[in-house]
């Protein structure tokens, strides 16, 4: 097994991060961009396998959503083998204001905490505390009485029956557990978790005891659909180790990992670094700063969502992906066995099962498209379309940030802006396309 370091950011200009052959671990100073790229930057690309010039066009296709008045701003970070690629910067962290984005820009990453929340789950599932095939109902016995809707009677009441049986751990981690989510008045199901705001609980129990009300989705196992499971799990790892959750992560993921930026609330000293949240207005068709889900960002909250709630960097989030293609292991730290990344990694959905989002939107991601636990895999890369390598892992967040960790090209890409469901462009899709256009050589 070949051992990958992650090297540390010696050099920044124009947001592009040069390679240090021979440096230690990811250092913490945070540099202040500059505009044009160096031949430095340019021959750590080439050394890496990419075609520096190609590398332009995704960045011009990034300035262009700016340009466009698409997005406020952008942070993208390109690795592989362990080593940066390149680190871009483009337009504003606060439209208003008119602070320019930076790399320490810290954002609201949302649906990319459920990958995190798997790792927590899996450094206790190391320790023995749970298993795949354990039901739930081990662990959230409130859960031992859910009902199902089969369907709705004439005068619009949903219709329910028992729960056949409890949904296991693996269907928990895996969304065929049949849970709803309540993000919109999707079908009975979600319209009943909306209305009694499951998300918006003011604590673990309460988030619990709330569901333990609500009705399914689907019987367990049946299919796959995008849930509040990941926000179950964070309850699950609360009771295992009598501790919060963001204690737990903090103590076992980001202190561990470096991740300095990265916890469920904004500290007031780095307020200033958050990125303003924006959506775009229909009615005059340009950015509009979007309300916060909670007051005041700067307080833990009651309930720190396993599912949506951390706040991170571009960087931050590269270092637990790295870990992830290191096989469990960044600068000497380990988090997992690499037997346990293995299991993370692999596709837990039958054939006929379709992942419907990609924590982003609604968007079908169609064949060659499996689950594994808390993230979605590429299982055929032709099948799917998509220019990644086989057994490529990704998920995004719905204020417009996403990722992939390619293990087959030994690469990971980081991607974050600050609007609320992406651009609707498929700024993922692009990226990738992008991505892999520039990789010339990938036997480097």
């Amino acid at each position: 097994m070949r051992r990958r370091v992650w090297r540390p950011l010696v050099r920044l200009t124009a947001g592009i991060l040069g390679l240090a052959v021979a440096g230690g671990a990811l250092a913490q100073t945070r540099p202040t961009p500059t505009v044009a790229p160096t031949s430095a930057a340019d021959a750590a690309a080439e050394h890496l396998g990419f075609n520096a010039p190609k590398l332009m066009a995704l960045r011009h296709f990034m300035q262009k959503q700016v340009d466009d008045g698409q997005i406020a701003g952008a942070v993208t970070l390109l690795a592989r083998h362990g080593r940066i690629v390149s680190v871009d910067t483009f337009g504003k962290r606060d439209l208003v204001a008119g602070d320019p984005m930076r790399p320490d820009t810290i954002f609201r990453i949302r649906s990319e905490t459920k990958p995190i929340t798997g790792l927590a789950m899996m450094i206790l599932y190391e320790e023995g505390l749970w298993t795949l095939d354990d039901p739930v109902t081990k662990f959230i016995p409130e859960f031992e009485k859910l009902q199902v809707v089969t369907g709705q009677d004439a005068e619009g009441q949903p219709i329910l029956e028992p729960v056949s049986r409890p949904a296991t751990m693996r269907e928990l981690m895996t969304h065929t557990a049949g849970f709803a989510y309540g993000l919109a008045e999707d079908g009975p199901a979600d319209t009943a978790y909306l209305r009694a705001g499951v998300l918006q609980s003011a604590s673990m129990q309460e988030m619990i005891d709330r569901i333990a009300g609500l009705p399914l989705y689907a019987q367990p196992g049946v299919r796959w659909r995008y849930s509040a499971a990941t926000d179950i799990q964070g309850a699950i790892i609360e009771r295992l180790t009598g501790m919060s959750l963001a204690d737990f992560m903090q103590s076992r993921i980001f202190g561990p990992l470096g991740m300095v930026d990265t916890g469920f609330y904004v500290p007031t000293d780095k307020l200033g670094r958050l990125a303003t949240l924006y959506d775009m207005d229909t009615a005059t068709n340009r950015l509009a700063q979007a309300p916060d889900r909670i007051d005041d960002l700067t307080k833990a909250p009651g309930m720190a969502s396993g599912g949506g709630g951390l706040y991170s960097t571009a960087t931050d989030y590269a270092h637990f992906a790295q870990m992830i293609l290191n096989h469990g292991e960044l600068n000497g730290v380990r988090i997992l066995k690499p037997e346990t990344v293995a299991l993370m990694r692999e596709n837990h959905l039958p054939p006929s099962f379709s992942v419907t989002s990609n924590g982003i939107r609604p968007s079908p991601l169609g064949e060659g498209v499996g689950f594994g636990l808390d993230w979605a895999v590429v299982t055929d890369p032709a099948l799917s379309h998509q220019p990644v390598g086989k057994g490529t892992l990704s998920w995004g967040g719905s204020s417009g940030t996403w990722f992939w960790i390619d293990p087959a090209h030994d690469l990971i890409f980081i991607g974050m802006i600050q609007r609320l469901g992406g651009t609707g462009g498929g700024l993922d899709w692009t990226t990738r396309v992008l991505t892999y256009q520039a990789l010339t050589d990938p036997a480097k």
